[in-house]
């Protein structure tokens, strides 16, 4: 019985598919093609009591923290927001060596994967090349440093992080460690992240370490 609400999710996803792919606009089409393969992760998650795939949760959240970030986002950010993480649970971090050369080749691969995977959906959706182009080079963040776009997903990235995932993160390691991947993080957001990361409600556990982080 536990897994009822994920076969309906799957179920509504399906409906939801056909009414999309006869009436909606190539950005719906998208959207709901993307959805559709997060809520096939096996992982899941308790939100509000309701059972969700877990990468549907994450790509919700980046949605969300997209809209307080940058809420006039253009349609290729919005996609490639929404495709972080796309199917990563199909190849897991130990399928690569558990090294710091290995969680790199692994992060990598995972790019170069999600960005074709999400080209394709763009292309199968009727967006020309050079938008589905767009979407897979955000994903693949490509020109960080000149790309206003790019630091938006990264932004936007760090705040999931520190959201929805830092708390749990900061349990499995030594304190040295967790300051010095907090300032890795800081220094990768611009000052708007920044205004946002300190609005996040967080324990006072972890506002202490942030806080440690930042004051040197």
């Amino acid at each position: 019985m536990a897994h009822v609400p994920f076969v309906s999710q799957l179920f509504n996803f399906t409906l939801q598919r056909i009414k999309i792919f006869t009436m909606a606009t190539s950005y719906e089409k998208a959207l709901a093609l993307i959805d559709e393969a997060h809520a096939q992760d096996p992982k899941t998650i308790v939100v509000d009591g309701q059972e969700v795939p877990y990468e549907l949760h994450y790509a919700r959240k980046m949605s969300h923290f997209l809209s307080l970030r940058s809420p006039s986002a253009s349609e290729p950010l919005r996609l490639a927001i929404r495709s972080q993480h796309f199917r990563r649970w199909e190849t897991p971090r130990d399928s690569y060596p558990m090294t710091k050369a290995g969680y790199y080749s692994w992060r990598n691969f995972l790019k170069k994967r999600q960005a074709e995977q999400a080209f394709q959906i763009c292309r199968d959706c009727g967006y020309p090349e050079e938008t589905a182009e767009r979407v897979a080079s955000l994903i693949r963040k490509e020109d960080m440093k000149t790309d206003q776009e790019s630091q938006i997903l990264e932004d936007v990235a760090c705040l999931v992080f520190l959201d929805d995932q830092f708390e749990d993160f900061e349990k499995g390691h030594d304190e040295a460690k967790i300051i010095g991947i907090l300032r890795k993080t800081w220094v990768k957001m611009s000052d708007k992240g920044h205004e946002l990361a300190l609005e996040i409600p967080i324990a006072a556990r972890c506002q202490d370490l942030i806080q440690k982080a930042l004051s040197d």
